[in-house]
């Protein structure tokens, strides 16, 4: 870790110095605090180790909990995941990008280590326009809510500051955030199956892409 003071950026004064800062400190292995479009989340390169293993020391979070990952595009989605459906793929791009999470078997080529994830990966696209031109400077994120476990997540860069101090490299700034209701989470690694249900509801879903939970309704 570096001895550097975090940096703190506005996303809308500063946003090029903003983005510049942050894809270094990504490219460095630190983590960054970045605005998605439900609370404040702690980002680090996927594909460093060691940068997820600093986001879950960050958090205080052991590896039985892997981090989701962000990508900027629905597009992506083939190149982490593998069997996917054409129900899979018709949700995603009927939610992308917005609060829906998908969680499929991940490309057995990948080198990702997030935790103790088995063969599966958690992917979503944020619908934050900021956090997408980021992520298309990055590449993917690893991505949790920016808290330490047990508390409150961030709706502000001030509360992320105070629970995360100088674990994070980068601090970005888009103000307060909306409403902190999560996204929703499937299952796609066989029959489409809601794992939590959040901003997105089971009728919403099926509305979208008819009969994709099947016969169980």
């Amino acid at each position: 870790m570096s001895d550097a003071a975090p940096q703190r950026y506005d996303c809308a004064t500063q946003a090029e110095d903003a983005l510049a800062a942050a894809e270094a400190a990504v490219a460095s292995g630190r983590c960054i605090v970045l605005p998605t479009d439900t609370v404040y989340g702690i980002g680090a390169a996927a594909f460093d180790a060691a940068a997820v293993q600093g986001l879950l020391d960050a958090k205080q979070r052991g590896r039985d909990m892997p981090p989701p990952v962000l990508i900027a595009e629905p597009s992506m989605l083939r190149s982490l995941a593998t069997g996917l459906t054409r129900e899979g793929l018709e949700v995603a791009k009927a939610f992308w990008p917005g609060p829906l999470t998908v969680v499929v078997n991940a490309q057995p080529d990948l080198k990702l280590d997030l935790g103790d994830r088995g063969d599966t990966i958690a992917v979503r696209v944020p619908d934050h326009d900021f956090t997408r031109t980021l992520l298309r400077r990055t590449g993917p994120l690893a991505v949790s809510s920016a808290n330490v476990s047990g508390r409150p997540a961030a709706r502000t860069v001030d509360e992320a500051i105070e629970q995360l101090g100088d674990s994070v490299a980068v601090y970005l700034d888009a103000g307060e955030a909306g409403e902190p209701v999560p996204s929703t989470i499937i299952d796609l690694t066989g029959p489409p199956r809601i794992l939590r249900e959040g901003r997105l509801g089971r009728d919403e879903l099926d509305g979208a892409v008819p009969g994709l939970f099947g016969d169980d309704a």
